[in-house]
């Protein structure tokens, strides 16, 4: 390295001037390079750190030494400052946290629950759905009463089963997607409500145009609590614990259209077939008191909303936020996405297409059995309307049969992921669904 005392004259007053204009000594030991030296600041001002190392940067780029060639004159700038309390404004808005569950132990997190507590409400919640699905298939019961009360065929009174099913169907591409932004509490509220109103239009029909119209509307309220009840038992259950709790929720829908024969063959052979949707809003009343009085709250994002809100209040600092809060999607376009994916799905995905097909072709068969056992039972084997609907029973208990099953199954995967390095594969899961 050069001495400094080999400069030439003209570094020297370059030098010299420099330090007369920034108010800066050189050190002897510094090997050239000069340190700053700067006037107490005012207490009275806050200045940004980001400013702060900015200036520093600056005034060490400004004096640099004069064997490098490079020293710039920076006299004309002042100390950039801000005025008092900006600083911590920025701090508050760098500075957010994220709520989050402390474990399974929290509180507020529905898996903290008692084991007791969360299979209670998923006793509700299938009663729930086999309610729903009952009532499609009880309705089958009622077409000889139907055809001489309201003179109409058949075929007219099958609509009220087909619009119903249209109904299940439809329904849940629009209102499934509300859960994400209301929870599933008011869901299932709203939706079990409206299922119990429509239920009267149906037992105090007139004629068959408002049964048909009673019908479908009964459908699509129902759809809304079959589509969101099965996140619930998700959000109660760990997933190594999810698979019986999942089998029995899964089973109601599929038992509800098997009943409901049974049931509604020993109304209709004894009552008026009103009494077929009496039963049934007294079912749904009693059901949808349970859910107001057992069934709390479990949808995560809603539930980290609430500890979000309390939490701001606690501590009166506005950092805290859920994530759901800072969601940018709106109501309309989670909804139109939610029409538009299953069709998506069904173009783009082969296995959806297909599981979907056999899911259809299975369903089809069920509810063609319901206008086929009457004509072949009751015309050819002089069976009475009850016991006609007890054929049905042969169905309700291979249902059965299959969920005793599944902890085989249960087993035969756990053995086929251990096999497989604790990986999970979609094939491993084929075996029940081939048998």
């Amino acid at each position: 390295m050069s001495d400094p005392g080999s400069l030439s004259d003209s570094e020297k007053d370059l030098n010299m001037d420099t330090r007369s204009k920034y108010g800066e000594t050189t050190n002897p030991n510094s090997m050239g390079q000069s340190q700053p030296t700067t006037k107490p600041r005012d207490m009275g001002t806050v200045v940004n750190p980001e400013h702060q190392q900015e200036k520093s940067r600056q005034s060490d780029d400004s004096t640099q030494s004069p064997i490098d060639g490079n020293l710039a004159s920076n006299n004309d700038e002042k100390p950039v400052t801000e005025e008092p309390g900006v600083e911590q404004k920025h701090q508050e808005q760098d500075e957010r946290f994220e709520v989050k569950f402390e474990g399974e132990s929290d509180p507020m997190n529905p898996r903290s629950r008692p084991k007791s507590r969360k299979w209670l409400i998923n006793l509700i919640l299938s009663c729930g759905s086999l309610c729903a699905t009952c009532t499609s298939a009880i309705y089958t019961q009622t077409y000889a009463q139907l055809e001489s009360e309201f003179h109409v065929s058949r075929i007219v009174c099958t609509l009220g089963l087909s619009l119903y099913v249209m109904g299940l169907g439809v329904g849940p591409m629009f209102l499934a997607p509300l859960s994400e932004f209301y929870g599933r509490r008011p869901i299932y509220l709203a939706s079990f409500s409206m299922f119990l109103i429509w239920l009267i239009p149906c037992a105090v029909a007139k004629n068959i145009q408002t049964m048909l119209i009673a019908r479908f509307l009964n459908g699509l309220a129902g759809s809304a609590f079959l589509s969101v009840a099965g996140g619930t038992v998700g959000d109660l259950f760990d997933k190594s614990e999810l698979s019986l709790p999942m089998v029995v929720f899964t089973a109601s829908p599929f038992i509800g259209p098997q009943i409901g024969p049974v049931v509604g063959g020993f109304i209709n052979q004894y009552a008026d077939w009103r009494w077929t949707f009496y039963i049934m809003i007294i079912w749904a009343g009693v059901e949808l008191v349970m859910i107001f009085v057992f069934v709390p709250e479990t949808y995560h994002p809603v539930l980290l909303k609430r500890k979000a809100i309390q939490l701001r209040k606690e501590t009166n600092e506005q950092q805290w936020y859920a994530p759901i809060e800072v969601m940018d999607k709106s109501v309309a376009t989670t909804v139109l996405w939610s029409c538009i994916r299953p069709f998506q799905l069904l173009a783009l995905e082969p296995m959806c297409l297909f599981l979907c097909l056999i899911s259809s072709v299975l369903l089809g068969i069920l509810y063609l059995f319901f206008g086929a056992f009457p004509l072949i039972f009751e015309n050819n084997h002089g069976f009475t309307q009850s016991q006609t609907g007890l054929t049905f029973i042969g169905l309700f208990i291979g249902m059965i049969v299959g969920i005793m099953c599944d902890s085989l199954w249960k087993r035969n995967y756990d053995r086929l992921v251990r096999n497989n390095d604790g990986v999970s594969e979609p094939e491993f899961r084929l075996p029940p669904c081939i048998v």
